[in-house]
């Protein structure tokens, strides 16, 4: 049965109740009116699914993720970016030159779709565009996966925070975490000294009194999944590299080189 036949039978089975009601309270004689009651149904809200492809399905797609050791049954795989993506939400004036990406997909906590971003597999100046389907929804991937009654690693980029325990990531700009209501939070920026940018928010971030990772010296990798892939214990390394207040100011002024 159709929604709206739905709707259409249940309007009648209440209205011969309602009109039964006023029988019984007496309301009766030649001439009397029923008058019609007047039902509202709020309309059903389906939740929006991506239809395509695992990218474990698609040879490029799972070859580049098992290369980095990412998992291919977590993304998908769009053969025409720009072609796909105005079908979920004009974005792009012109669709020429297209090409293909793996699409990571962000899910709030009640797992709707609210955006995603498509990641280049060849060269491309522009690695990651990110779509968001509802402008009022945080750029946070991952929100769909974590306890928010545990500590919440927050990482730079979603495929980073997909080997860490209990992880989301930042897929814009800054972001009132605080609003979120989490008790318990640490920053992970990646391990860039000499990134001015990088060192700018992590001393914000200090200032605020956060919490956050400060990688010791003695690593090399830029970033999480190169640090997998060099065959360190990350979760280790985090757990044992958090700091805040001055402990933070201090082994943040050790580590950043500009």
């Amino acid at each position: 049965m159709s929604f709206n036949n739905f709707l259409k039978e249940l309007d009648a089975v209440l209205y011969k109740q309602y009109t039964m009601e006023k029988f019984k309270e007496g309301h009766t004689g030649r001439g009397f009116v029923v008058e019609e009651p007047k039902f509202e149904f709020a309309k059903p809200v389906f939740k929006k699914k991506l239809d395509l492809p695992k990218a474990s399905e698609v040879q490029i797609a799972r070859e580049y993720l098992e290369k980095r050791q990412l998992d291919p049954e977590k993304f998908y795989f769009a053969n025409k970016f720009k072609e796909w993506t105005n079908t979920q939400k004009v974005t792009f004036d012109t669709i020429g030159r297209d090409e293909s990406r793996i699409i990571i997909p962000m899910y709030d906590v009640e797992n709707n779709l609210i955006g995603f971003q498509g990641r280049a597999l060849s060269p491309n100046p522009v690695k990651y565009i990110t779509v968001m389907l509802s402008d009022d929804a945080p750029k946070i991937y991952g929100m769909d996966k974590i306890d928010s009654t545990k500590p919440i690693y927050i990482v730079e980029g979603p495929f980073d925070s997909t080997l860490v325990q209990n992880a989301v990531a930042m897929c814009g700009s800054d972001i009132d975490i605080g609003s979120f209501g989490w008790s318990d939070y640490i920053w992970v920026f990646d391990n860039e000294p000499r990134n001015r940018e990088i060192v700018n928010r992590i001393s914000k971030t200090i200032n605020r009194g956060e919490k956050v990772v400060i990688w010791p010296t003695t690593v090399q990798q830029k970033d999480i999944n190169d640090m997998v892939l060099a065959g360190l214990n990350v979760m280790d390394m985090l757990k044992s590299n958090i700091y805040s207040g001055l402990e933070a100011k201090i082994k943040f002024n050790n580590w950043k080189k500009i």
